[in-house]
């Protein structure tokens, strides 16, 4: 009687949530269904990437070894003589001294412009939101589009830009923006600064806006002034977006081929290039048109912007920086 007695107790027994919980996991263990199924999931964004980034690493390292004809066709291995001659290129430093002036002139503009109409869009005042859409306006337009715009702006006869000046008696001529070389790569870094200040901006209006109030009433309860608590305050806890900001803008701008090819497509020659525009040059609009001179061109920038990031992460102490 005791036996049945306990049966019953135990099969009237409501389980705990804990045994609940735990036979489930049980039951719910992982193994070969759910890591299909994970592949299911995941499978089109993996081919994405290997569609997209990986294959066209491999084939750009793998013609950088090659040799092609005109049209395109494979004449056999080159070894590393692709990667001798773009070093001994006649016009690699002064490509290289553009990059450098062009990604360090634009990024630097861009973040203070950038700064400046973060910190005035945060502000409250009549036609802010009307501000914020228009801002997204160069940002949002295609980059040719905004390039071609710009030629037309810096036209010599009929451009717009030259027209105020005269009319204001700025000048007495008109000023060759695109074709000048004291004018050429200014009146492109203006450009690039255009395109670029509205991404940079809404990056630092989130970082500026994540920043609790109550830290600023603190400080001013202790007394501190405007320009006290926005460099004690302000600025430290903005730092990890503006390490973001600025990594961001590198990238983007070192890589940013519109812009530089279409202000600068009637010049000949590479005075006034990128090293993006030289390794297109090299394959379609040079006496070389050599395409494994291109593709070595190529990796060599891919492993300089890795350097360049990695140096300045380094130079920032990136892991520090993500705790304000």
């Amino acid at each position: 009687m005791s036996g049945i007695a306990a049966t019953s107790r135990g099969a009237g027994r409501i389980p705990r949530p804990a045994e609940i919980s735990s036979d489930r996991i049980r039951r719910r263990r992982p193994g070969r269904g759910s890591g299909l199924a994970a592949l299911v999931w995941v499978g089109p964004a993996l081919a994405l990437i290997i569609g997209v980034v990986v294959y066209p690493v491999i084939a750009l390292v793998r013609a950088s070894f090659e040799r092609y004809s005109l049209t395109g066709l494979r004449k056999g291995p080159a070894g590393t003589a692709n990667y001798t001659a773009v070093l001994h290129h006649a016009s690699l430093g002064v490509v290289a001294t553009n990059t450098v002036v062009w990604v360090v002139a634009v990024v630097a503009i861009t973040m203070l412009a950038g700064l400046a109409v973060a910190q005035l869009v945060s502000k409250d005042f009549a036609g802010r939101r009307l501000v914020r859409w228009a801002l997204i306006v160069p940002w949002a337009a295609s980059l040719v589009i905004t390039a071609r715009l710009f030629t037309l702006i810096y036209d010599y006869y009929h451009g717009a830009l030259n027209t105020v000046l005269l009319r204001l008696h700025l000048v007495s001529e008109p000023v060759d923006f695109l074709g000048d070389d004291r004018w050429a790569m200014a009146s492109m870094i203006a450009v690039g600064v255009f395109v670029s200040v509205p991404f940079t901006a809404y990056v630092l209006l989130a970082g500026i806006n994540s920043i609790p109030g109550d830290v600023y009433e603190a400080a001013r309860m202790d007394g501190a002034g405007a320009w006290t608590t926005y460099r004690s305050i302000t600025l430290p806890l903005l730092r990890p977006t503006l390490l973001v900001a600025a990594l961001l803008n590198i990238i983007y701008v070192f890589n940013s081929f519109p812009i530089i090819y279409t202000l600068n497509d009637r010049n000949p020659g590479y005075l006034h290039d990128t090293s993006i525009t030289f390794m297109y040059k090299l394959a379609f609009k040079s006496a070389e048109r050599d395409v494994g001179m291109s593709a070595a061109a190529g990796v060599c920038n891919v492993l300089f912007m890795l350097v360049v990031v990695a140096v300045y992460l380094r130079l920032v102490k990136w892991g520090e920086g993500r705790q304000p």
